[in-house]
Order: C-alpha cells, then sequence, then structure tokens
C-alpha cells in the first residue's frame, strides 16, 4: 500500500482556539463629574538633557486643586505622558481621574509628571505630523540601565520643582511610575534601579521582551534579593505573539506575574482580552489607582 502524507496545515488549522479583542467601556470616573475641583495642567518643552544629549520632548505637569504647598506631594511620572496619559479623549484620562479619586479621598494628593520620549531634532514636530515618532524611544525606554532614572531624578523633577515651586515628596513609597508597552518596562526599570526612589510601578501592555534584553527581567526578579516595589502588571490576551519565547508580550508578561508570586511580592496581574493597546489599561485606570494607593499616607 502507497504510503500517504497529510497536507500541511492550514493558518486556520494551526489557529486552534481564535480570539476577539473586547472593546472596553469607561466608567464613571474615568468621565467629568459636576462639582469635581480640577487640577491645572500645564505642557512644556524640556531640551537640556545631559543624560540624552541632542533630544527635545514634550512635558506637561498637573496639580491638583486640593494641592497644599506646605504639605509635600505624592508623585507619579508618566512615560509617553503627553502623548498617551495626558489627553481627555483617550484612553487613560489621567487628569479626569485624578480629579475624580483625589476629590472622593480614594488616592492622595498627587503631582502628575508627563514626560514623552525625545525626538533627536532641533524642533518638535507638529502632532500627527508624518514620520513624527519620536528617535530616541526605543534607546531611552528598553535599554536595560540606570539612564532613564538619572534623567528623571537629575533633571526633570528638579526642573518641575524649580519652575512650578512644587512641594514634591521624598518619600519613596509616595512616588510612583508608570508607562505602556515600552513604556511599562520603563517604569519597572526605573524603580528596581532606583528603590530609594520610587515604590510603586504601573505597567501596562508592558514589554518585558528582547528588544533590548528585557526578556531577562523574570530571571532577574527571582535571582536577587526581594526589593520593596509594588507593581501592577495589566495585559491583553491579544497582545503582541510570537513563536520566539523572547519576543511574546503576553508570555513575558505572564512570567514577570509568576515571577512577582514565586518571590512573594506585592504585586496585582490582570489579564484582559485587548490586543496591543490602550483600552483595557485605561478602563481599569482609576481601580489600578485605588490599588496601588490604597495605604498611602499611612495612618
Amino acid at each position: 500500500m502507497e504510503a500517504q502524507t497529510r497536507p500541511a496545515a492550514t493558518t486556520q488549522e494551526r489557529t486552534k482556539f481564535p480570539r476577539t479583542e473586547k472593546k472596553y467601556e469607561h466608567g464613571p470616573d474615568s468621565k467629568r463629574k459636576e462639582g469635581v475641583p480640577r487640577g491645572k495642567v500645564t505642557e512644556f518643552t524640556f531640551k537640556d538633557s545631559k543624560v540624552f544629549p541632542g533630544t527635545i520632548r514634550r512635558c506637561a505637569v498637573y496639580v491638583p486643586a486640593q494641592y497644599d504647598v506646605a504639605k509635600p506631594a505624592a508623585l507619579m511620572v508618566f512615560q509617553d505622558g503627553v502623548s498617551a496619559y495626558l489627553p481627555e479623549d483617550r484612553e487613560y484620562r489621567v487628569p479626569i481621574v485624578f480629579d475624580n479619586l483625589i476629590a472622593a479621598k480614594e488616592m492622595p494628593v498627587t503631582i502628575g509628571v508627563f514626560v514623552d520620549p525625545g525626538f533627536k531634532r532641533d524642533a518638535l514636530p507638529e502632532p500627527g505630523e508624518k514620520g513624527a515618532r519620536p528617535e530616541n524611544r526605543s534607546f531611552e525606554y528598553d535599554t536595560l540601565s540606570a539612564d532613564y532614572v538619572t534623567f528623571i531624578l537629575d533633571e526633570i523633577l528638579p526642573y518641575v520643582k524649580r519652575e512650578y515651586k512644587l512641594n514634591i515628596t521624598d518619600d519613596p513609597d509616595g512616588r510612583a511610575i508608570c508607562g505602556q508597552s515600552s513604556g511599562g518596562i520603563c517604569a519597572f526599570n526605573a524603580a528596581w534601579e532606583r528603590t530609594d526612589q520610587f515604590h510603586k510601578v504601573v505597567s501596562q501592555i508592558g514589554s518585558f521582551t528582547n528588544l533590548r534584553g528585557g526578556h531577562v527581567y523574570p530571571d532577574r526578579v527571582r535571582n536577587s534579593e526581594n526589593k520593596p516595589i509594588r507593581v501592577f502588571l495589566e495585559d491583553g490576551i491579544n497582545d503582541n505573539r510570537s513563536r520566539q519565547l523572547d519576543r511574546n508580550w503576553v508570555l513575558a508578561n505572564l512570567r514577570m506575574a509568576a515571577a512577582f508570586e514565586e518571590k512573594d511580592y506585592d504585586y496585582k496581574y490582570v489579564l484582559g482580552e485587548n490586543a496591543h493597546s490602550g483600552n483595557h489599561g485605561g478602563v481599569i485606570f482609576p481601580d489600578t489607582m485605588r490599588w496601588l494607593w490604597r495605604d498611602y499616607p499611612k495612618e
């Protein structure tokens, strides 16, 4: 009897569990509420970096209405801050969420600092301009070093405190850092490198993959002494996936969560049905803030 060969599997046959991305709807804490005091947002351009020379970037600072210069305020730094986290018509809507939760006393009075990655040019392109992607983003965000957190601590925060006369706490329990995608691993790396400055991290669809070696972090967490870092991880089952294990975002975030569980970190991992987008992370952002700030300041 002549041997029979089976036809090669089609893409459809290999995809045993087709997944459909879910669109999440924002709740009331991500929308303007009548009677809630509004904080003030001031945008500025920063181009005098010694850590990342030759760069120019958009930045902003949010000061809540309840801010009292006599009392040190908490701090939260956002990567891709002006482009992704600041706009009130996009997913995260940070000023709206902060206004609502601070007024409800569900998070502390918190200064928000929003920092976009650097362009390697003399002047900023217009928003939405064709090809207007920050050339220095991956170098700043995906590199596993202390350079980026040094840039924040030695350049951005002194500028913000000086120019806007802000009283920001030095207590690392009162300092958080947040980002999405490459900004997510950047936020974690900042706290990992400078735990004396940041104890709270939010990573949404974080790129703990081998863009610039970030896939090593799960093993690094397992093999290091525990650090006093609280971490919120968010990802989606439809995030970027690859047969290369070190280039699979879903697996990378699962491995990070597993490492935190093994080492008994204070962490929360939430898996949605989104792709590589800010929709799910933005919709749950109010609850993320409640969890992150739940015991600060201590009585």
